[in-house]
């Protein structure tokens, strides 16, 4: 059985602090790991911890080759984690392991994804340097300025994480920038952030603080870099995609708008990602918002989980046991927006729509259009194909839907698409291209008009047909 808590203990020549720091940290009456990461001490503060890990084998030491810095450190620390919840922990005494608890409760109470125990929340502690207290609380609000939270204490070493968060997220920071930069990414992801005070015992310099003012130089860089620039988390090329798209508010109204008289009172939102979609359809009966990647579900639960119309639900149309657990739900109508083309083996996944969906309901599906425009982006986000009207009409009703509506719409989104993905091969859309044709869209919509022969998106609208008995029943009402 895992450890509830894996406490990851960056360590750099703290021969002094090292063994009393994990006495303290193994007294803390909970399930735990305690994962040291020696950052290629030359004070001997490794064979210290190899002599108490002898003792305790809830302690695990990993060396560093070579001294990269707190955030190498923190994340190979992370990569090992086994335990539910993952806490940072420094071996420098300044702050106090028995407050784990606090730390702990907002997740294990299923409030929180991330606590921060902050130092200036109205706790006793120790009075800090002058200096850096203002430094402290200088990229604390610089921090809040980009990512829109208000913490007190952004460089707080004291942060949890549930384990799947902080896994989830490439730290890309090998020194004190972990903090900024792990800042922005679970702001930016939605994750639910709760700060709990804590008590803090600051050491000066030559007790061996680390942190300088060059640091908080390179913090300032570290902030701006995260906070407004940086839009590409490597393991979620599809979250900038889906990102850039919740804020093209023009075409999303376009899409909603050519399914909306469709969309019923009890609705299976398959592959809502971050929830742009959901936002739209609120105020239904029922909405069940599924998707089949983790941190997008974790998402989708940070958004709507105070409102009790809206559930979230995991969904992999591979999965005979996914779609099952939903059968209870009665949906009147489904709508896979940008999914199939996903899908490797969309056939089975439309049967899986079918057997959902109540007779008489909606199927609505949106999907690439064009096999010819097939290129570079289309395999960055994971399509295995493009549709042809047809092709897809006679796919849909080969699973036992009848289709009154298919067309063609985004005629000019055409030559974008073919000029990024084909022509100059790039992963996506730029974002200053999408904001730009997010603009003339109403216009392009007015030159377009209705029903087009070609277009970058097809819409269908499938309908699983009644029963003889109930088409009878129905004709009478």
């Amino acid at each position: 059985m895992p450890p509830v808590l894996s406490v990851i203990v960056p360590c750099h020549n703290e021969r002094s602090t090292v063994a009393e720091l994990l006495k303290r940290v193994l007294a803390v009456p909970v399930s735990k790991e305690i994962i040291v990461v020696d950052d290629a001490s030359t004070d001997g503060s490794p064979d210290i911890v190899e002599e108490i890990a002898r003792r305790e084998p809830v302690i695990r030491l990993l060396r560093q080759e070579k001294n990269q810095g707190k955030g190498a450190a923190l994340r190979r620390g992370f990569e090992e984690a086994h335990g539910e919840i993952v806490i940072v922990q420094d071996a420098d005494l300044e702050y106090e392991p028995r407050e784990y608890p606090r730390l702990l409760q907002p997740i294990l109470d299923g409030d929180a994804d991330v606590v921060y125990g902050s130092r200036f929340a109205g706790h006793p502690r120790r009075v800090m340097l002058y200096w850096h207290t203002v430094g402290n609380a200088f990229l604390t609000w610089l921090s809040n300025i980009t990512t829109n939270l208000n913490l007190t204490d952004m460089e707080t070493c004291y942060k949890a994480f549930r384990r799947e968060v902080i896994t989830s997220i490439p730290i890309e920071s090998n020194r004190f920038g972990f903090e900024p930069e792990i800042t922005a990414k679970i702001a930016r992801r939605g994750y639910r952030i709760y700060e709990v005070p804590i008590s803090y015992h600051g050491r000066e310099y030559w007790e061996g603080k680390k942190i300088g003012w060059r640091d908080g130089v390179s913090a300032i860089w570290t902030i701006f870099k995260y906070g407004i620039f940086y839009r590409g988390d490597s393991e979620a090329e599809g979250y900038v995609t889906l990102e850039r798209m919740g804020r093209l508010s023009r075409y999303n109204k376009w899409i909603w708008q050519s399914i909306a008289r469709h969309v019923g009172n009890r609705v299976l939102e398959v592959g809502a990602g971050i929830g742009n979609m959901t936002r739209v359809m609120y105020g239904r009966e029922l909405i069940v918002a599924t998707d089949v990647e983790l941190p997008y579900l974790h998402i989708l639960r940070n958004r709507f989980s105070r409102n009790p119309t809206i559930t979230v639900a995991k969904l992999d149309l591979n999965s005979d046991d996914d779609c099952a657990a939903l059968k209870q739900y009665g949906f009147d109508t489904i709508v896979c927006l940008n999914v199939l083309e996903h899908i490797e083996n969309d056939r089975g996944a439309l049967r899986r729509l079918h057997q959902l969906l109540n007779p008489g309901g909606n199927l609505l599906l949106f999907v690439p259009a064009d096999p010819a425009l097939y290129g570079t982006m289309d395999k960055q986000v994971g399509h295995f194909r493009r549709y042809a009207s047809n092709e897809l009409r006679a796919l849909i009703e080969s699973e036992g839907f009848s289709v009154p509506e298919i067309f063609h719409q985004n005629y000019f989104g055409r030559f974008g698409w073919w000029l990024n993905g084909r022509l100059l091969r790039r992963a996506h859309v730029p974002a200053g291209q999408s904001r730009i044709f997010d603009l003339f869209v109403p216009l392009l919509r007015r030159i377009e008009g209705k029903n087009p022969t070609k277009g970058l998106s097809i819409v269908a609208i499938a309908t699983k047909p009644l029963s003889q008995a109930q088409a009878a029943q129905h004709d009478v009402a």
